[in-house]
């Protein structure tokens, strides 16, 4: 799973994002929310050949792996209101879900939709983008210089958060806020975005997991076959050590020779039912 991507948006990291499900193969891909920044594109942001390759990717999953991809709306690509709910094959567009695995039940939502100041006041919400949208502006600027001192990435928006009381609370009482919701709809657990900080913890026995984002955090969810779920950082990846176990795997797996097959078949095939390798 994973969530504000905010493709459209200078700090969207779509090639990073696209490599990551090009890495891994998966049987339902959630897209929790803010996938598609349509505030920015409305404004000041662009769409990039970058951008349509994160669908592409998506596409062949479906039809590579038959993977079932689940959309959910977030605020800002609140544009989808207009079609809820859609289902086109393996794609399906909802405002949220109910997940069942392993004998629990996730409820899963963007987390917007319990944003008093998102919901209510939007004019306040633009406000607080635009000065997200001037941290990261500011945050690739430091880190430019980080990088020629050799010094790791600093995300200098997350440790405002950290500093900041009144957001410290925030986040407190909107993980709290979360994960009743998930008690009074009986599920043993809440999967949401929205707040771009990963997480991974109970909280009164309800599970609360975070996605995270992909304009700073580069961070998705991943759940096993025995229903643990953990969080995944792009940056802790090790791509190179990947690539090589998948090679090796292919190379164990037996070379077919085409020409060597024998036609089996009570009668004889016509042209336009051959193989290509027997015309």
């Amino acid at each position: 799973m994973i969530s504000d991507v905010h493709l459209g948006t200078k700090g969207s990291k779509a090639k990073e994002v696209a490599q990551f499900l090009k890495m891994y193969s998966c049987e339902n891909l959630i897209l929790n929310g803010d996938i598609i920044d349509g505030w920015q594109l409305r404004k000041s942001g662009s769409w990039k050949r970058k951008h349509t390759r994160f669908f592409n990717r998506m596409l062949k999953m479906i039809e590579r792996d038959n993977t079932k991809v689940y959309y959910l709306r977030g605020n800002h690509d609140d544009f989808l209101d207009q079609i809820l709910p859609l289902q086109i094959g393996n794609l399906s567009i909802l405002a949220d879900m109910i997940y069942e695995s392993n004998g629990k039940k996730y409820f899963i939502t963007h987390g917007d939709i319990f944003d008093s100041v998102t919901t209510n006041l939007r004019w306040i919400a633009y406000l607080g983008d635009i000065g997200y949208t001037f941290l990261l502006w500011l945050n690739r600027l430091v880190n430019y210089h980080r990088r020629k001192r050799g010094l790791p990435y600093f995300s200098l928006s997350q440790y405002i958060k950290g500093k900041v009381k009144s957001a410290v609370s925030y986040i407190d009482q909107y993980e709290e806020e979360l994960a009743k919701m998930a008690r009074a709809k009986g599920c043993d657990g809440i999967i949401c975005g929205h707040i771009h900080k990963a997480e991974n913890r109970s909280i009164e026995g309800i599970e609360y997991l975070n996605s995270g984002d992909w304009v700073e955090t580069m961070s998705a969810l991943a759940e096993d076959e025995a229903g643990n779920w953990q969080l995944i950082y792009y940056n802790e990846i090790n791509f190179r050590q990947k690539r090589t176990q998948e090679e090796s795997i292919q190379e164990e797996l037996p070379k077919i020779n085409y020409q060597e097959l024998k036609t089996v078949a009570f009668q004889n095939l016509q042209d336009d039912q051959k193989p290509p390798f027997m015309l």
